[in-house]
């Protein structure tokens, strides 16, 4: 690999860096927008990009319901 396609993976790593979403539910969004555009091409979609999709999906269901569970005894 030459030293001008090392800078540039480099550069390419900082600038994803710097545009990662900080919010998870951004970042879901962004996964399922991927998943989407690989099924419209018609190209097979990886299996861990699928489980990492319903991971997070679960979590934000469990964090409803934690959530949703700290109301009902705030107003019990």
């Amino acid at each position: 690999m030459s030293f001008e396609d090392l800078q540039a993976e480099i550069s390419l790593l900082l600038t994803q860096m710097e545009n990662q979403p900080e919010d998870p539910h951004e970042l879901h969004e962004l996964v399922r927008e991927k998943i989407n555009e690989m099924r419209a091409f018609g190209l097979p979609i990886p299996e861990n990009l699928l489980k990492f999709e319903k991971e997070l999906g679960a979590s934000f269901l469990s964090d409803d319901e934690d959530a949703n569970e700290g109301r009902s005894k705030d107003e019990g």
